[in-house]
């Protein structure tokens, strides 16, 4: 072998050992996999990626002059592909369990929420529900129930006082019984004003009757009133977890808050995604949704006049974090980026542009 030849070959040798371990996997092309959840993984008018995780996931990259390639994936993909290592690393808002912990590694938590609930919107408070309770269906027979109670006393009290007293009484059947119509209603609620009272002996025994009759009749009344809205506010009082048990309560299906529920044995339905969900709570076909705190709060600015109330009540505290297969070569020098980014003031910055706080 020529002399030349062999000292290139050395020097090659010598090169190839002394390049530095992260340099080799730099020029690997890293498989991101992704899936819409905003605002942490979302497009932009111009169908680019961005979000909370995918601007994290950017300037570490860029960091570590590490090139990639985004692959969208259906959530349940994407944790399949991570276990089986067919994408290099998951970004998106993957909360931490022991479950998933068994399957793949973690990066550090860049993200710290939980779950909160979200109720129909309710400007006014109890006052405008026990307003709107008195638009049911229940109270309308009640009131209709009562108005065929007092026509029935008022055309018994004409048929008897139409000859004997037609000052008061008489005139056309409409105008009689008008008449006996509305001494009927005065006299169950004030015992009469007495502009009309009857004087035949069988009208005032049917006034007499209905005198008694009345203050059971009022009672009744007021106390079906109070049972109707009292019964309309309590169905609606959620303040809490403790309130959900006896209510039917919406959530996203293979995921903690869907967890939680069928735990604690809270009546729920599952539904394909959170704007779905939260839709369902503003038409009140359930009573409340319970979903991870942020993607609550950024879904819950895109529905206009439909938004819900975010109650302030945070439990069963998560973590976000990325996601790599076991033993990735991978998962020190990100997990080490996302402590030196979360660290930084720019991180602040970043949160008040997706959930403006």
């Amino acid at each position: 072998m020529p002399y030349n030849r062999f000292l290139f070959v050395v020097f090659a040798l010598l090169t190839s050992f002394s390049m530095p371990a992260n340099a080799q996997t730099q020029e690997t092309v890293l498989r991101v996999g992704i899936t819409a959840v905003p605002p942490f993984v979302m497009t932009d008018a111009d169908g680019n990626w961005e979000g909370i995780s995918i601007d994290l996931w950017r300037t570490i990259a860029e960091d570590l002059g590490q090139d990639y390639e985004f692959v969208e994936l259906s959530f349940e993909q994407l944790l399949d592909g991570v276990e089986s290592g067919n994408v290099d690393i998951a970004v998106g808002a993957l909360t931490m369990t022991a479950d998933r912990e068994s399957r793949f590694d973690f990066a550090h938590p860049f993200y710290q929420t939980g779950l909160s609930i979200g109720v129909p919107h309710n400007p006014s408070g109890g006052l405008w529900q026990s307003f709107r309770a008195l638009f049911t269906w229940q109270f309308a027979s009640l009131i209709g129930s009562l108005g065929l109670l007092l026509l029935f006393v008022g055309v018994l009290l004409w048929l008897v006082e139409r000859r004997r007293n037609p000052e008061q009484f008489g005139g056309t059947p409409i105008e009689g019984i008008g008449s006996s119509f509305w001494w009927a209603a005065v006299t169950m609620t004030t015992v009469g004003y007495g502009d009309k009272a009857p004087t035949s002996l069988p009208g005032r025994l049917i006034a007499l009757v209905w005198m008694f009759a009345g203050l059971i009749m009022v009672a009744s009344f007021t106390a079906a009133i109070t049972s109707s809205l009292t019964v309309s506010n309590l169905q609606r009082h959620i303040e809490g977890p403790l309130d959900l048990p006896g209510n039917t309560v919406a959530t996203i299906a293979n995921t903690a808050s869907a967890r939680f529920l069928k735990e604690e044995r809270i009546r729920h339905e599952t539904y394909p995604d959170l704007t779905t969900a939260m839709q369902a709570v503003a038409r009140e076909e359930v009573d409340a949704v319970v979903y991870d705190r942020a993607l609550m709060q950024y879904r819950n600015q895109q529905l206009g006049n439909h938004r819900l109330d975010i109650l302030p009540a945070v439990f069963e505290q998560q973590l976000y974090a990325f996601a790599l297969p076991s033993g990735s070569p991978n998962r020190a020098a990100i997990a080490q980026q996302v402590l030196r980014v979360t660290e930084s003031p720019e991180w602040e910055t970043l949160l008040q542009r997706y959930l403006g706080r």
